[in-house]
Order: C-alpha cells, then sequence, then structure tokens
C-alpha cells in the first residue's frame, strides 16, 4: 500500500491524502497506487500542501494505516517519548546547559 503525505502549507501539521483532500488522520489515507506522483504535483502546485510524498503503509486487521517505516509513524502518530519525564528549563538540574 502506498500513501501520499506532506505538510498543511497554512498550519504546518502533519496531513495524510484520504482520496479527496488531506486528513489528520492517517487511519484516513487511502491507497494512491501509480496516482502518487500525479496528485502530490498537484495539490503542491495548488498550494494546499507542502512536500508531499509517498511513502509504504500498511492496514491492520482493524483497518487502522501503519506507515512501514519508523520516521513516518513518528509523524503519524506524535513524539516517542513521555512529555512528563523531558527536560524542562525551569528544572534546577539543569545548571549550565544550553538547551
Amino acid at each position: 500500500m502506498k500513501i501520499l503525505t506532506g505538510n498543511d502549507l497554512k498550519t504546518g501539521a502533519v496531513v495524510w491524502w484520504d482520496g479527496t483532500g488531506w486528513s489528520l488522520y492517517v487511519d484516513q489515507a487511502v491507497d494512491v497506487g501509480d496516482r502518487a506522483d500525479e496528485i502530490a504535483s498537484r495539490e503542491e502546485s495548488s498550494r494546499r500542501v507542502n512536500a508531499p510524498y509517498v511513502i509504504e503503509a500498511t492496514r491492520d486487521d482493524n483497518g487502522g494505516v501503519r506507515p512501514a517505516h519508523i520516521k513516518d509513524r513518528i509523524r503519524a502518530l506524535g513524539p516517542t517519548v513521555r512529555t512528563d519525564l523531558t527536560l524542562k528549563p525551569a528544572d534546577p538540574e539543569i545548571g549550565n546547559w544550553v538547551i
């Protein structure tokens, strides 16, 4: 399965081609097959999406779409770390570190 992703030109949000437009939800992505380049070119020239590109994905038993590459799974699902464990600028342990 090949799906198309890019970034919304107005908001910068990661978006996925759903067959008629762009969705924030990877599960709404459709298989673009051989039409990926045609769709990407048309959508980029119409200024709806920035840097669209095709990726490999699979559909699970529940109909969910899973990008094949970890980079695109992170783009689809968000950060890989727990925000409650991230280093915060106000932490006294930081000392003179540059963040």
